[in-house]
């Protein structure tokens, strides 16, 4: 049987679950090296500004070691947070056919991709876009600096289209890609006779004070510049002078924008704030709204794993065209919509179309759509690219 070494640095929501059904289906043998060893059990999230523990078990199910990690300040925020020198070792005594790493930028990441070059295959696994990219000297340079990296990867596991053309923008050719899915928990987040999600988020929508008739907007993120919530508060606002209908906002989250946006949302009876939610509520908030909204500007909103988690719960979505996976998953009307990520008025008009029985259309579609988007694509793409030998 295959194996492969697979470096990320702590568990995470996104990944974990593939990593077990990787080990669960027998086809290759896994072991996961996480290289953040402070964030074994919680993680130190800056924005938020307070540790987080998820509350579903991210450990279960397959083989992991968390190597030491010795750096001075530990953390994903630098290069030098991930330093773990008995990382390679540890690999070695694995023994693999083949090493995926998530990311380069930290020490023992990029370390890992040059010792390995070479003597075994090595994978590549992140999402970086050009979307946010300006032209200049520095994007030259940055440029330069990321093929030379690129030149230690053999393989380098794609999300989606935008990622696809980051890679063959630095060096990486056709046949040096292959198709990973960026996806989510489907099943989690579907509904049936013993979650009752629907019902539950009907009740909570009750508590809140909506009627049926209220078309309800949902944000649900990080409160913080990239991902502009203020952008669409002033856009709701707008839309709400314009139209007859009765548009609500739902904010849910936290972090550095919260007493701002709380300040500038106080005389308006129609935005309501709801505090951060851990991951077994969330399939409930977004049942909240009838439309999810991702408005960033970036940088770095390379993907937005949360427009599936929308869609999973069938609701439709819309974004900004700083979105990474709006190339992808959005097909523009038929489950979603998309606007430019500086144009309030196309928000404002997005908004104003909105009817109830397009969104439950939308949503259907939604829900249909991102089924391809699964776990077990990632898994069979993998089991065949080792198995393919590549």
């Amino acid at each position: 049987m295959k194996k492969l070494a697979i470096v990320s640095t702590h568990p995470i929501q996104y990944n974990a679950p593939w990593f077990k059904l990787l080990a669960q289906r027998q086809n290759i043998d896994i072991k996961v090296f996480y290289t953040w060893s402070q964030a074994a059990t919680t993680v130190e999230d800056k924005t938020f500004g307070k540790q987080i523990e998820w509350d579903i078990p991210l450990l279960e199910g397959y083989n992991y070691e968390f190597v030491e990690n010795t750096a001075k300040k530990p953390g994903v925020h630098h290069f030098l947070g991930i330093n773990c020198p008995e990382l390679v070792n540890s690999i070695k005594a694995y023994k693999p056919d083949t090493v995926l790493v998530f990311g380069w930028n930290f020490k023992s990441h990029l370390k890992t991709l040059r010792y390995f070059k070479g003597k075994i295959p090595v994978w590549f696994r992140g999402d970086s876009t050009l979307l946010d990219e300006v032209p200049g000297v520095k994007t030259k340079l940055r440029r330069l600096v990321l093929s030379w990296i690129y030149k230690h990867v053999d393989t380098a596991l794609f999300v989606g289209d935008a990622n696809k053309a980051y890679f063959l923008k630095h060096g990486l050719k056709e046949e040096q890609l292959a198709y990973v899915p960026h996806a989510i928990d489907n099943e989690r987040f579907n509904d049936n006779e013993s979650n009752q999600y629907e019902q539950k988020a009907a009740q909570w929508r009750t508590d809140l004070g909506f009627f049926n008739k209220d078309i309800v907007v949902l944000f649900a993120g990080k409160f913080e510049s990239k991902k502009q919530p203020e952008f669409l508060m002033n856009a709701i606002i707008e839309a709400n002078k314009n139209s007859k209908k009765s548009l609500k906002l739902v904010m849910v989250g936290d972090g550095p924008l919260v007493k701002e946006l709380k300040q500038q949302a106080s005389t308006y009876d129609f935005i309501t704030f709801v505090p951060f939610q851990n991951q077994t509520k969330m399939p409930i908030v977004y049942r909240l709204g009838n439309v999810f909204c991702l408005p960033s500007k970036g940088p770095g909103e390379t993907w937005g794993l949360a427009v599936n988690e929308a869609s999973s719960c069938t609701r439709p979505v819309i974004v900004s065209d700083k979105v990474g996976c709006a190339e992808d998953i959005l097909n523009k009307g038929k489950n979603g919509w998309v606007f430019r990520h500086d144009n309030e008025n196309e928000l404002i008009k997005i908004l104003e179309s909105l009817t109830q029985e397009r969104l439950q259309i939308a949503g259907r579609n939604a829900e249909q759509s991102i089924k391809s988007w699964s776990f077990e694509a990632i898994v069979s793409n993998i089991e065949s690219q080792l198995t393919d030998g590549k």
